[in-house]
């Protein structure tokens, strides 16, 4: 486990593989953990590929601290993901990201578009009812807590135990904010998940897509995903210039099978254990 800080956060990361092969970057979904199962195992393998793999906690996940004065949480993971490759002085970069992980993913290349050469997205969040569901599942349970017992019923929430355990500086930084501004905060973050008619994805116009002119391979999202709609992959792909279309190594209805998987660290259980199945179309797509 290591630490650096990045714009007053302190980010907890782990880069695995040969120091001189080309790094690789893979960012999780949902607030989990860098060593949640599934993700380190897939940061292995593409390691053993030949890449230099950097595991990495975004703000207010895992071990990281987090902080309350950016536009929005994609935003604040996006920022923080760009300046941890500059702390760590990272070129010639492969991204690689599922769910939220493909959301910072495409955030933060579009803000260092030169410093990338190849990215894979797969689980993209959208549609009308998926981002609904976002605005609440990151904000919803802290407004509520916020409005009924104020900061302390904040970081009494099952959302924040993950993160306090690891890293009790959280619990701090929580109850140091005023209630009030905490909530206004939250809804300016839930309000960001907003859907809209001119881009498939929260935090990226047209424009940022047509600014991605470096290769991407789009894994096409299951017909069932209300998550991650499948039409969601597809405008994504129409709106990125050098794009390519694949299915993905798994079930059509992935994402409603591995929800139902118990999240277990003990015997490396939970949603994201079958990454590992993308290792060779990745290794593949990111040669060369």
């Amino acid at each position: 486990m290591a630490k650096i800080e990045v714009d007053g956060l302190m980010l907890d990361y782990e880069l695995i593989g040969d120091e001189g092969a080309p790094p690789l970057v893979i960012t999780p979904g949902g607030r989990y953990a860098r060593d949640t199962a599934g993700v380190p195992e897939l940061g292995a393998q593409l390691a053993e590929a030949g890449y230099r793999v950097l595991l990495w906690d975004r703000p207010g996940c895992g071990a990281s601290d987090i902080a309350f004065t950016a536009p929005s949480e994609s935003v604040m993971n996006a920022q923080a993901l760009v300046g941890l490759i500059e702390a760590l002085d990272l070129k010639d970069i492969r991204m690689a990201g599922g769910s939220a992980g493909s959301r910072v993913t495409l955030m933060a290349a579009a803000r260092m578009p030169q410093n990338v050469r190849k990215i894979a997205i797969w689980w993209l969040s959208g549609g009308p009812v998926g981002l609904a569901g976002l605005a609440w599942f990151y904000c919803g349970d802290q407004i509520t807590a916020a409005s009924r017992g104020g900061m302390e019923a904040v970081v009494q929430l099952p959302s924040w135990a993950d993160q306090i355990a690891r890293n009790p500086k959280i619990r701090d930084i929580l109850l140091a904010q005023d209630a009030d501004t905490f909530i206004e905060t939250m809804q300016r973050w839930a309000q960001a998940f907003g859907y809209r008619d001119d881009t498939p994805m929260p935090g990226l116009s047209a424009q940022d897509f047509a600014a991605l002119t470096m290769p991407v391979m789009t894994f096409r999202s299951g017909k069932s995903d209300m998550a991650h709609t499948r039409r969601t992959s597809e405008w994504v792909h129409e709106l990125l210039p050098n794009s390519t279309m694949v299915e993905p190594p798994w079930r059509e209805d992935e994402w409603n099978y591995v929800s139902t998987f118990p999240m277990d660290p003990a015997n490396r259980r939970g949603r994201f254990e079958r990454w590992p199945l993308l290792t060779p179309m990745l290794a593949e797509f990111f040669s060369g």
